[in-house]
């Protein structure tokens, strides 16, 4: 069954070249288009998509908003921003919306089809490492660490010790591969503790993980874990 891709983006001959690279596969199709977030909502009522690419700055509705109504929806399909990083500052906050990654809208195409595949089967698409600077670009958007006990916080307190430090290598920007190798650990045993982590703290995928991370003051913008 091919992948349904929807194309959200206020800039037609952008939406005219994914389309062409998607139409080339053979286990993808676009299924809808809009050119704001408002079209793209109300297609969606009667349209079914597994994944959305999203524009983030758009007329009447930005992606971002888009995206956090998309993502409050039950099973809703999966949502990739697309940004131009240098310029965009909304990236965070799709993240936070509840968007499977973010990617740059000049993404090699093959980089792109195999960002889709990966977000339809259930993994979140944006490189750790690349997460990480994200996140290091846009920390002041992160609130400050107090002292006052959070939510997060108390959830925090329910990993293991070694959960916690995978965690913080994660938030980092290493791999599975990567933090296997700083641990002395099977890639296989990483992958269970991440799992571990995602479902004691409640989340969806390792780019909640890093968002987390660096709310609660685990890490520090710069890739600094707290002592």
């Amino acid at each position: 069954m091919s992948i349904r891709v929807m194309l959200v983006d206020d800039q037609v001959l952008l939406r005219t070249g994914f389309r062409m690279v998607l139409a080339a596969q053979p286990d993808m199709e676009v299924v809808a288009e809009a050119g704001d977030g408002v079209e793209a909502l109300e297609v969606l009522r009667s349209t079914a998509v597994d994944v959305v690419l999203m524009d983030v700055r758009m007329p009447k509705l930005d992606g971002v908003e888009t995206t956090r109504r998309i993502c409050s929806q039950p099973d809703a399909p999966k949502v990739l921003i697309l940004t131009t990083f240098d310029l965009d500052e909304y990236a965070f906050s799709g993240l936070k919306a509840g968007a499977s990654g973010f990617m740059l809208k000049d993404v090699p195409p093959a980089e792109l089809l195999g960002a889709i595949r990966s977000v339809h089967s259930g993994d979140a698409v944006v490189a750790p490492s690349t997460t990480r600077r994200l996140l290091d670009r846009f920390s002041p958007m992160l609130p400050s660490s107090g002292k006052e006990t959070r939510p997060a916080d108390k959830a925090m307190e329910r990993l293991t010790e070694r959960e916690r430090e995978v965690m913080m290598l994660v938030a980092q920007g290493l791999s599975n591969g990567e933090i296997a190798a700083r641990l002395v650990l099977s890639e296989a045993t990483v992958k269970t503790h991440v799992g571990r982590i995602l479902t004691k703290l409640g989340l969806r995928d390792r780019v909640q993980v890093v968002v987390l991370a660096y709310e609660t003051g685990l890490v520090r913008a710069g890739g600094g874990a707290l002592g």
